[in-house]
């Protein structure tokens, strides 16, 4: 994999947190509902950073799928979540990977930024879940 290649699959599981956010927004409790959009909104400003790095890279802008499959049937808050945990998960695993790959400092910002704000909505979701440890050791290595 190179760094061009990490980028990608970043932006990729950007797109695919972002649908699964619109589909499940209707199904997060009402408490949790300004949260799933600050948290949609920061997926938007991290895919727009990460394709904006890849086009610096020479590379073309990505655009979405024509479709996403949720990880799971979502039928309630519960599986709301464990759907979104699922999105933040695969972005995490992305951004490690990016922080691999990555071949300069800019770069490497980008995927620890992007890790970092995962594991914080990885912490939430399984909060939400009630999972513990709430936090997990190595977000991203799963």
């Amino acid at each position: 994999m190179t760094q061009n290649d990490a980028l990608t699959t970043a932006v990729d599981a950007e797109f695919a947190a972002i649908f699964t956010y619109g589909m499940t927004t209707p199904f997060v409790g009402s408490d949790q509902r300004d949260t799933v959009g600050e948290f949609n909104a920061a997926h938007r400003v991290r895919r727009d950073a990460v394709n904006a790095a890849l086009v610096s890279a020479g590379e073309s802008e990505q655009v979405p799928a024509a479709g996403y499959t949720l990880p799971l049937e979502v039928t309630d808050d519960k599986t709301a979540a464990k759907a979104l945990l699922q999105a933040e998960n695969t972005c995490a695993s992305a951004y490690r990977a990016l922080v691999e790959q990555a071949d300069d400092d800019v770069t490497r910002r980008l995927g620890v930024d992007g890790l970092t704000e995962s594991a914080k909505r990885i912490a939430f979701w399984r909060g939400v879940s009630n999972l513990s440890p709430a936090t997990v050791a190595f977000p991203g290595a799963q």
